[in-house]
């Protein structure tokens, strides 16, 4: 098996032992993402809404650094701190990853007790090259 890091700019910076995305065969693996401003590393205002539209503009600058796009994408996980906030995230979740015409990717969506930063939300991606 042989992968590759991606790298942008146009997502937050690892600030640990991880890549902000993998690449093996026609497979790309990101790392979750949470409502950071990539140019300031800091979480956006706002409530759910607008962070789970940072955190998807983070993954799709990510997909596209590896030659893909959110219309590839075949499984998403998403991290609530609180699933009263599903209806809001399910909008603009579906905005970005089933807009018409698109078929929307497999997902798993789970309440945790904590994200990094406090965050609400937290969403990693798998896609097709």
């Amino acid at each position: 098996m042989s992968k590759s890091v991606i790298s942008t700019p146009g997502a937050p910076a690892a600030i640990g032992p991880y890549s902000q995305g993998i690449r093996t065969g026609t497979l790309i693996f990101t790392a979750g993402q949470i409502a950071l401003d990539p140019a300031t590393q800091q979480v956006v205002a706002g409530g759910i809404t607008e962070q789970t539209k940072r955190a998807l503009e983070n993954l799709k600058a990510i997909l596209e650094a590896a030659g893909s796009s959110l219309s590839q994408v075949v499984k998403a996980t998403v991290f609530l701190k609180d699933f009263n906030d599903f209806a809001a995230m399910n909008a603009v979740y579906a905005a970005f990853l089933a807009p018409d015409g698109v078929l929307p990717p497999a997902r798993t969506t789970i309440e945790a007790a904590r994200l990094p930063k406090d965050v609400l939300i937290e969403i990693e991606l798998v896609a097709e090259v």
